[in-house]
């Protein structure tokens, strides 16, 4: 009776042991699988986007005639008084052009210098699969003349052309308010990434359309000129940041044949639906990622700290 009472207890002991070699065999396996696979490592990643959160509602007004879905992208920092006004007031416009249209302000959240055009690439790329057409917007630039039209754009179609413009009279200037096709937006890889500050990456902007034989477009029969086209509600008081540090000036004078939609990296912090007034937008708070090996000038408080 003990021999036998022995003989199961080494039974279910052996049994046991190899059940729990499987075991650890299994689970070492699966271990070793999530070193392989996860990244460890903290260098800087290439990725162009990170999601966070869900994706916002769409305001799209139905029913319009146009089958052309606008999405008006706005690069917005600190400017709330200018925002109070821009967006019941550009709401109402489309309204009445029958635009089938959002509004997306593109906030930039980060601690690194404005970047327009980043934020810009980054509101085309959370927009792409909705809307047909985008209009590069300007927060401070309200159209007066009701003949400004928002219609889809067979050709980059720059509304705040130089002759109407307010304050920026030359040719190649095609900042304020642009209109571009998906299409075309993506087919000169957006706007540069190297423009951190205030200005040029317009510029830039014109030199990409015009190297891939896109023709800028203007308004034309306009009865209003400079100073009654459009309303200029740029505070006087504001300061642009137009500092220029490391290489920035050397960099940027050239055309930038590097950067665009493929590698702006950002973080999508979060999207914010409201109203002002009755006008419906979206809020998209945006971190900039700056690699300040390709681009220094990204904060130049570092600078000034590395001179001390």
């Amino acid at each position: 009776m003990a021999q036998t009472k022995q003989k199961i207890f080494r039974f279910t002991f052996t049994h046991f042991f190899a059940m729990l070699l499987t075991v650890m065999f299994i689970v070492t396996v699966v271990l070793t699988f999530k070193l392989l696979t996860n990244d460890h490592c903290n260098c800087p990643r290439q990725e162009t986007v990170i999601q966070y959160v869900a994706k916002p509602k769409h305001y799209t007004n139905k029913g319009y005639e146009s089958n052309h879905k606008l999405a008006v992208l706005v690069p917005y920092r600190n400017r709330f008084e200018e925002l109070m006004e821009f967006v019941p007031y550009i709401h109402d416009f489309l309204n009445g052009q029958r635009i089938n249209h959002d509004i997306f302000i593109l906030n930039q959240v980060d601690s690194n210098r404005f970047n327009r055009a980043s934020l810009i690439n980054v509101g085309y790329l959370e927009t792409k699969s909705n809307y047909d057409y985008i209009a590069m917007h300007d927060v401070d630039l309200l159209p007066l003349n009701k003949n400004l039209t928002y219609l889809y754009p067979q050709q980059p179609f720059h509304l705040a052309a130089p002759h109407l413009h307010p304050r920026y009279h030359y040719e190649k200037f095609i900042g304020g308010i642009l209109l571009i096709n998906r299409e075309h937006f993506n087919l000169v890889n957006g706007l540069s990434n190297k423009y951190w500050g205030w200005g040029l990456e317009d510029d830039e902007f014109y030199v990409r359309l015009k190297d891939a034989n896109l023709n800028i477009t203007r308004p034309e029969n306009i009865s209003t000129g400079m100073n009654d086209t459009f309303k200029h509600i740029h505070g006087k008081d504001r300061k642009r940041d137009t500092v220029k540090c490391f290489n920035q000036r050397e960099v940027t004078r050239r055309r930038d044949r590097q950067t665009g939609l493929h590698d702006v990296r950002y973080k999508i912090i979060s999207y914010k639906s409201m109203t002002i007034g009755s006008a419906p937008l979206t809020v998209i708070n945006i971190e900039l990622l700056c690699d300040r090996n390709v681009t220094p000038w990204c904060n130049c408080e570092v600078s000034k700290t590395e001179k001390n």
